[in-house]
Order: structure tokens, then C-alpha cells, then sequence
């Protein structure tokens, strides 16, 4: 095995790219980067092209939401 500058072995082939490598477990152990994770079903999330479309959506829904409750008062 070949030792770089810092005296370490190398473990991997020198065309593996560590930035363009992900993290990925499977569990409760499991890391998210940036948020909560939610599951649509198929037949909703076929009516939305991306992420972005469903956070408008679902701002939508709590606006009328709140709108609708304050004009019950």
C-alpha cells in the first residue's frame, strides 16, 4: 500500500474522489442534512414537479388556514 504526505495508508484506489463520495446508513442511525424528511404518496407526489411546489403548497394551506380562523373570531 502506498503512504501519502501525512505517513497514512491508503485504503483506496486513487481515482475515488472523497468530496463526490456520499454518506449513506440505513436506520434510526441515519444522518439528514438540511431538514425533515416526508414521504408523499405516489398519487400526490406525481401532482408535484418538485419539492419547492409542495413547500408553496403546503405555505398555501396554512395561510387560508389562519386566514379563515381569525375572520371566525
Amino acid at each position: 500500500m502506498k503512504k501519502d504526505e501525512t505517513g497514512m495508508d491508503d485504503h483506496l484506489r486513487s481515482e475515488y474522489d472523497w468530496r463526490k463520495l456520499g454518506v449513506r446508513r440505513v436506520g434510526s442511525g441515519r444522518k439528514t442534512f438540511g431538514g425533515v424528511n416526508i414521504r408523499l404518496e405516489p398519487d400526490v407526489a406525481e401532482m408535484f414537479p418538485d419539492s419547492e411546489a409542495v413547500n408553496e403548497a403546503r405555505r398555501f394551506l396554512i395561510r387560508i388556514t389562519k386566514e379563515n380562523v381569525v375572520s371566525e373570531k
